[in-house]
């Protein structure tokens, strides 16, 4: 996870993640990654310009990432044209920042999935929403 928080992790509980302080823009990433990045721009399109380099160099072998479904942005687009799949939400996620806050966004997300096994992408996320 390379956009994360110790309070994240209680529910991510990946092997490695980065903070906002040992920023995951400058490690290399590799195998399977959860990317659920800050929204801010320039950090929204820097991460998932990382993402979609890394999977593409073969380094990341499987990938879901979750933002806003933002379709008019740039960094939408990249994103939409590496991934297999994408879980558009029914309703909105609630989400918990770094200081334990529980936030409602105004918009709705999606799931990009970046892989091979795409059926099991489809199992797993079709009870959120609808899959294209």
């Amino acid at each position: 996870d390379p956009a994360s928080s110790a309070i994240a992790q209680k529910t991510v509980k990946a092997e490695r993640f980065y903070t906002k302080e040992h920023s995951g823009l400058d490690k290399k990433w590799s195998g399977k990654v959860w990317l659920n990045p800050p929204y801010a721009q320039p950090d929204i399109q820097l991460f998932v310009e990382k993402l979609v380099s890394e999977y593409k160099e073969g380094n990341v072998e499987e990938a879901i990432l979750l933002t806003h479904n933002y379709t008019d942005t740039e960094w939408f687009h990249i994103a939409e044209s590496a991934c297999s799949l994408i879980c558009f939400t029914r309703g909105r996620i609630r989400f918990v920042s770094a200081d334990g806050s529980v936030a409602s966004p105004t918009q709705g997300q999606a799931f990009f999935y970046y892989g091979k096994r795409l059926e099991s992408f489809r199992r797993a996320f079709e009870g959120f929403g609808f899959i294209r």
